[in-house]
């Protein structure tokens, strides 16, 4: 390559890259989200220059939303070659009704697929090409969709992430003139994303329409906006500080869950706080002014009224419950919320199963999406039974119908399973779970355990004593399913 023509515009750019590449060590693993546009062939250019293309990693995220998607590819592959750049890239998928948008579900997908290449190829910093003029624009964007200061922080020039590399901008303060003097001295060769001129979505709305307007206005509108950025990054940081103070009150011993009565004790914009911070730091997205506003109210209500099991706030796949005294964020499960507040089955409409066992080790259920397993075992198992009582009459898989009992062997009495559940602290959505009977005789719960008094009843296995063949029960829902 020969030394670059334009000196001030190649010196303005290598410049930049030079002030992060003090801070880290010299043989950090690089990273270069290499879209192929003119932003990221400068970057990669630049980078070439100052790291050496050893040190380097081109990726590219193949989101097949252009029908030039495939060129793109090609185009980045040849070019990181001709650098001697090592090359990867991936295919995301984007679902077309997606409720956040087609450009934030790519901007997500992207991501998600450049820290997967990042961990493969033992990156350590990933290198993004936006500018100023890309902050500018995500300020006003967050403006305009009323974002608080985390919002309006816009994009940090180093952001650390709990999970993930860090994420560099070594460009951010530079203008998108600066870049394209740079791009046209070198001379460098790029694609256009043909949707960028696209102003039905509001970045290129902006870009097109808004930006233009300001600038023959307010000629530094940019460096304006990106002190503004400063401004809420500082004071979002200082947010930040208060909340890790109320999450080591609030908190459990871990970031998992928080105290009910601590959180509720706080006043509203102190709790939002404390919400918004506890989620980023479980790796759930921002969720919406009035879905947090909603959640606290539905909490500060159940600290009126008395812990129930109403408590419903659907965010990112997870829903926030309230059970014995901790909030808590529950994985997504199989089976819809389970409610017996005010009674004690469910009374979904699911028909009872029933099976003639041969010595199955699987018995699937869809309609519970899940699985009753019947592993080998032997009798000091607490919960295998013989296979005798198995085959001493057909398995009945029911839903919880209300006032079933099992007889607690430590309190030595016959207690419903609604007072079982509670006595072991299972949440109330959690008992939605087929009762297993052989005959008439209740034979086995899932998260209680098998009912001991069916094994020892002479009538219901009469060669019980002298079986040798044992089986362990369990119940598996389908995402524990290998």
């Amino acid at each position: 390559m020969t030394d670059h023509p334009d000196s001030d515009a190649g010196r303005i750019v290598l410049d930049a890259l030079g002030v992060v590449l003090s801070t880290l060590a010299s043989d950090t693993r690089i990273a270069i989200a290499f879209s192929g546009g003119l932003d990221s062939s400068v970057l990669l250019d630049a980078a070439v220059r100052m790291a050496g293309p050893a040190r380097l990693v081109a990726l590219h995220v193949h989101h097949g939303l252009s029908p030039n998607a495939d060129k793109w590819l090609a185009h980045c592959e040849t070019t990181a070659r001709a650098y001697g750049v090592a090359f990867d890239a991936r295919r995301v998928t984007l679902a077309p009704d997606d409720a956040a948008g087609v450009e934030a579900a790519a901007r997500e997908a992207r991501y998600r697929a450049l820290d997967a290449m990042c961990a493969a190829h033992g990156a350590q910093s990933l290198w993004l090409a936006q500018h100023a003029d890309d902050q500018a624009e995500t300020v006003l964007l967050q403006l305009l969709r009323g974002a608080g200061l985390a919002g309006l922080a816009a994009m940090a020039p180093t952001r650390e992430l709990a999970r993930g590399v860090p994420r560099v901008r070594p460009l951010l303060h530079l203008l998108r003139a600066q870049l394209e003097r740079y791009a046209r001295a070198q001379p460098l060769h790029w694609i256009e994303d043909e949707s960028n001129a696209d102003t039905r979505y509001a970045r290129n709305a902006l870009r097109h329409d808004v930006l233009p307007a300001l600038g023959a206005h307010f000629p530094g509108f940019r460096d304006a906006l990106a002190r503004t950025a400063a401004h809420a990054a500082s004071a979002q940081r200082l947010l930040d500080d208060l909340a890790r103070i109320d999450l080591g009150e609030a908190g459990h011993g871990d970031a998992d869950t928080l105290s009910h009565a601590a959180l509720v004790a706080l006043d509203d914009a102190r709790a939002l706080n404390l919400l918004r911070y506890w989620m980023r730091s479980l790796g759930l997205p921002a969720a919406s002014t009035a879905r947090l506003a909603d959640a606290l109210r539905q909490l500060r209500e159940i600290a009126r009224e008395g812990e129930g099991h109403a408590l419903r706030v659907d965010h990112a796949g997870r829903t926030l419950r309230c059970y014995r005294g901790s909030v808590f964020w529950e994985a997504p499960r199989t089976q819809a919320a389970f409610s017996d507040a005010g009674s004690e089955g469910g009374h979904s409409g699911r028909e009872p199963i029933t099976m003639t066992w041969r010595g199955e080790e699987v018995w699937r259920l869809p309609q519970w999406r899940g699985s009753y397993i019947f592993a080998p075992a032997d009798a000091t198992d607490p919960d295998a039974v013989p296979e005798a009582v198995l085959r001493g009459g057909p398995l009945v898989a029911r839903e919880r119908e209300g006032g079933e009992r099992l007889r607690d062997e430590a309190a030595d009495l016959s207690r419903t399973l609604k007072n079982l559940f509670q006595s072991r602290g299972v949440p109330a959505w959690e008992r939605d779970v087929p009762l297993l009977y052989v005959g008439e005789t209740l034979l086995f719960v899932p998260r209680i355990g098998v009912n001991r008094s069916a094994i020892d009843a002479p009538s219901e296995a009469p060669d019980v004593a002298h079986a040798a063949l044992w089986r362990r029960i369990e119940w598996r829902e389908d995402l524990l399913i290998a």
